[in-house]
């Protein structure tokens, strides 16, 4: 667990920050209860408004568990891949294999790179967040990630005309490539970027010995999961649990929230530069 101690949003409890997935790790239902017990034991110590653990939708743990509520925001996507490239296309609707091939038709092309590519995507991603509204995380963030986890992280470029047009760096784990943080410039969407990008990444981790491709959660109602929901994967929700101790309701950390949506607002005008200075400095207060 992580304590997260925020100006805006309070003290709180997480596992995991940052992640998708986090919860209780325990192979036995009573040793995953005491880890529980042990948690909320902790919580009411610290005084934090609440303690979040983002079970992912395999988990069991503190099922039964009365003080333990519920909220099912966000849901995550997956799907197998193959080496089979025909094959694997069928499994997509018309529409999205259509947005492919005019990536195809438009040349994009695709290169695959460590810490020499890293400027190039970071700048990607941090326009991106930016114009979703969110602080973008620190450029040593991702360093850390290559360096710590070697050929189990890479990032994706694909470029058009030589300009970079969209990147995604991702986590290999076990038998599944997860894109954990992406970028794309608006201006190549007629291209096909986004579907080109992952289909890219499918095919590639495919080659590489890996048959499922996890995208991630996204929360109900926003564009992302507009997006996810498209390609036509297997959907899960996501059965992250809460224990209240100062806070009387379970938290809506969420940018449809009309609460944050003034300050999602702001963040959108503060000019780009200020908000790669500033992102860093704000996200590491957010859960």
């Amino acid at each position: 667990m992580h304590h997260v101690v925020s100006p805006l949003l309070g003290s709180t409890l997480v596992s995991l920050p940052n992640a998708v997935y986090g919860g209780v790790a325990a192979n036995d239902p009573a040793i995953g209860q005491a880890l529980i017990d042990e948690a909320k034991r902790l919580a009411t110590k610290l005084r934090v408004k609440h303690l979040e653990l983002r079970h992912d939708a395999q988990a069991s743990a503190g099922s039964d568990d009365p003080d333990l509520k519920g909220k099912e925001l966000y849901v995550a996507f997956d799907c197998p891949i193959s080496t089979n490239d025909e094959s694997l296309m069928k499994t997509f609707p018309p529409d999205l294999r259509r947005m492919i091939r005019i990536g195809v038709k438009n040349e994009l092309t695709t290169e695959f790179g460590r810490e020499a590519l890293l400027d190039e995507f970071y700048d990607a991603y941090a326009a991106s967040v930016h114009r979703l509204g969110s602080p973008v995380f620190p450029k040593r963030l991702f360093a850390a990630c290559l360096k710590s986890y070697g050929d189990e992280c890479d990032i994706m470029m694909i470029r058009k005309d030589g300009r970079v047009a969209g990147t995604v760096l991702s986590f290999y784990f076990r038998d599944t490539v997860f894109p954990y943080y992406s970028g794309s410039y608006p201006e190549f969407n007629r291209a096909g970027i986004n579907n080109f990008m992952y289909w890219e990444l499918m095919r590639s981790a495919a080659r590489r010995g890996f048959t499922k491709f996890d995208f991630g959660r996204s929360k109900r109602g926003t564009g992302a999961y507009d997006f996810k929901r498209g390609w036509r994967m297997t959907e899960r929700a996501l059965p992250y649990k809460y224990f209240l101790v100062t806070a009387k309701t379970v938290p809506d950390v969420n940018p449809l929230n009309p609460k944050l949506q003034p300050f999602v607002n702001l963040w959108k005008r503060v000019p780009p530069s200020v908000a790669k200075f500033l992102g860093p400095i704000v996200v590491r207060h957010l859960p």
